[in-house]
């Protein structure tokens, strides 16, 4: 199975691309789609077609984004929102899953803190994924995305039979 992850953000939303066979996990791609300066419809639309160039190039089965939090500032989360949902509107013509992680889920996934810093994640996801070298950061979020729905989908699976 593939997984693509989104790091979502109104100027750089970052991606990552993992595949998955049973418990093993391999790298495939990751970066970032930097939109620039400008209005915000302008770069909502090169988020939306950054995701649908990713899409048609991984074909991924299950897409992992990471949810909105509030913060101190009300318009930084609304715009955050809005580029989340550029990137989930563009997998809809492919009829895949999206699954959502809040960002506490995610380190502590990863990090086994919720209150993980970016370079403990960046660092997880670099031994994790046995990369030679260390991601952009927003690419390393996103793979950290990927690998949190990967650990998660591992641990339910894991569960269900227990209990069944």
């Amino acid at each position: 199975m593939r997984i693509l992850g989104i790091d979502p953000g109104s100027r750089t939303t970052g991606y990552g691309v993992i595949d998955v066979s049973g418990r093993e996990v391999k790298y495939v791609d990751s970066g970032c789609i930097r939109t620039g300066g400008g209005a915000l419809p302008d770069r909502l639309k090169k988020i939306y077609l950054g995701v649908r160039e990713i899409m048609q190039h991984y074909q991924p089965q299950e897409m992992a984004v990471e949810q909105v939090f509030m913060g101190r500032n009300a318009d930084s989360a609304l715009k955050l929102g809005q580029a989340r949902a550029s990137a989930i509107c563009a997998v809809f013509d492919h009829d895949i899953k999206v699954f959502e992680y809040a960002a506490r889920q995610i380190k502590q996934a990863l990090v086994g803190k919720g209150s993980a810093d970016k370079t403990q994640v960046q660092h997880m996801v670099k031994i994790l994924l046995k990369l030679q070298g260390d991601p952009q950061m927003d690419a390393s979020d996103a793979l950290a995305v990927a690998l949190c729905h990967f650990h998660t989908d591992q641990t339910n699976q894991a569960t269900s039979k227990v209990f069944a």
